[in-house]
């Protein structure tokens, strides 16, 4: 039996979804973060030596980080869906968006819930925490945010989905990074593709169900 470790508010939640696109058989155990630092619980260490989400386990075996996981359950399990065939400019464009989802866009974003955090500095740090930030921000998050996401409304402007015409595993592991900014896209106008991409898999039954067993969800709360 698959047991998805699933940590609330995580990237874990799309390894859920993946289950529900596969139609497999899997288990849940919840853990809660820490209400005061939103890390996740000691517990977790237990599963992994890191102690973060996502993490599975299957047959023994113990496989950590969303792309891995989510490569070894199309590639296990699969059965020829969710991932274009070898050789093809499909299965190049697959394999890109796997590693570009974590590799470029999320540090990106998590960066930005960094600086968000450290704008709430104690009274007397506030002045200059802010001052920091608004540098780092100007200077170089928000034009490489706005660069990526122009990127992305490019791509998805070109192709029904980010592999190409067929849904795929691709589409999943990007769907955090992309739900993760959907309010920075919901004040941008000029972004139709994104926005249509995030109501598309928000329409997916498979979606909807992986929800449903997950538990109450904020995006980079």
């Amino acid at each position: 039996m698959i047991i998805v470790h699933h940590l609330e508010n995580s990237r874990s939640q799309r390894v859920l979804w993946l289950l529900e696109e596969l139609e497999l058989e899997y288990d849940i155990r919840h853990y809660r973060r820490d209400p005061r630092t939103s890390l996740a619980p000691p517990e977790l260490r237990a599963i992994h030596p890191l102690g973060k989400s996502p993490v599975i386990t299957d047959e023994g075996l113990t496989i950590a980080e969303s792309g891995a996981i989510i490569e070894y359950l199309v590639e296990c399990y699969g059965g020829g869906r969710l991932a274009p065939a070898s050789g093809t400019a499909e299965h190049l464009r697959y394999r890109y968006w796997m590693h570009y989802a974590e590799g470029t866009m999320m540090p990106l974003l998590v960066m930005s819930l960094i600086f968000n955090r450290v704008e709430q500095a104690p009274l007397l740090l506030r002045p200059v925490a802010r001052s920091i930030s608004r540098q780092v921000r100007q200077s170089y998050l928000d034009p490489n945010l706005s660069a990526n996401l122009d990127y992305l409304e490019a791509e998805l402007s070109r192709h029904a989905w980010f592999a190409g015409e067929a849904f795929s595993a691709a589409d999943i592991q990007m769907s955090f990074p992309l739900e993760a900014a959907a309010v920075r896209v919901a004040r941008d106008r000029d972004r139709p593709a994104i926005r249509r991409f995030i109501d598309s898999i928000r329409e997916r039954e498979a979606y909807q169900r992986a929800m449903d067993r997950g538990g109450p969800y904020e995006f980079l709360s």
